[in-house]
Order: C-alpha cells, then sequence, then structure tokens
C-alpha cells in the first residue's frame, strides 16, 4: 500500500515563509504545523487544509501527494 507525503516544508521554503508566520496567520500552533511539516499525522481537518492554502496560495495537492510505491507502516499517513 502506498502513503500520502506531505511537501508543507517545500511550498513554504518556495514562498519564503517561516513556520512562526504561518503559525500566526492560519493560527494553528507551532507544534501542530510542525507535525504537518515533517509528516508526522494521520489526520489534517479540512479547515486547516484550507487556512493553510489561502495563506500559502497553493492547491491542496501542492502539499499532499500520494506515492504508491512508498510503504505507508511509518506511521506517518
Amino acid at each position: 500500500m502506498g502513503k500520502i507525503i506531505l511537501r508543507l516544508d517545500r511550498v513554504m521554503a518556495d514562498r519564503k515563509m517561516s513556520l512562526n508566520e504561518l503559525s500566526e496567520k492560519v493560527g494553528v500552533t507551532n507544534v501542530n504545523l510542525s507535525k504537518i511539516k515533517t509528516g508526522k499525522i494521520s489526520a489534517i481537518r479540512f479547515s486547516t487544509l484550507e487556512a493553510i492554502c489561502e495563506v500559502l496560495a497553493c492547491q491542496p495537492g501542492d502539499i499532499l501527494e500520494y506515492d504508491p510505491a512508498a510503504s505507508g507502516d511509518d506511521g506517518a499517513e
């Protein structure tokens, strides 16, 4: 089974936005955004994803990527 890979770090780097700045603009704690950024989450609320996409002026597909060849057994889905 494949897995979902989070690319928030890449999009943030493209926009030259820090974790602290994104946290303030999205209204999500640094800790939670850091977990999203590192892929150490098992779910994300649509409202959070919408807020991130609005602030970063991107699409969900810019942040989420599906890799059918990757193993999804490392706890990060």
